[in-house]
């Protein structure tokens, strides 16, 4: 009999969602602008549903980076995402 393995999950920042931590994507906020996670410090994930639903990303985002620009944050997030499925 296989033996089941643990999976690690995350929730979502945006909708409060639990899911398996490979199906979220990794982000982190430093010095108030969004970067993907570079193994040091905080982080917070998003999931694929949230990543389409724009308004509930902003409030979300503007909670963890504690403010800063809205349309500078959605660009950044667009940008990232983009980037991460290409490779």
């Amino acid at each position: 009999m296989a033996k089941k393995f643990h999976q690690p999950t995350r929730m979502c920042l945006a909708c409060r969602q639990r899911d398996i931590q490979k199906n979220l994507f990794r982000l982190q906020c430093t010095d108030g602008k969004i970067t993907s996670f570079n193994g040091v410090g905080r982080s917070f994930y998003l999931c694929q549903n949230c990543l389409q639903l724009d308004k509930k990303i902003i409030s979300a985002l503007m909670r963890a980076c504690r403010g800063g620009d809205k349309d500078e944050h959605m660009n950044k997030l667009k940008e990232i995402i983009t980037d991460d499925r290409k490779s």
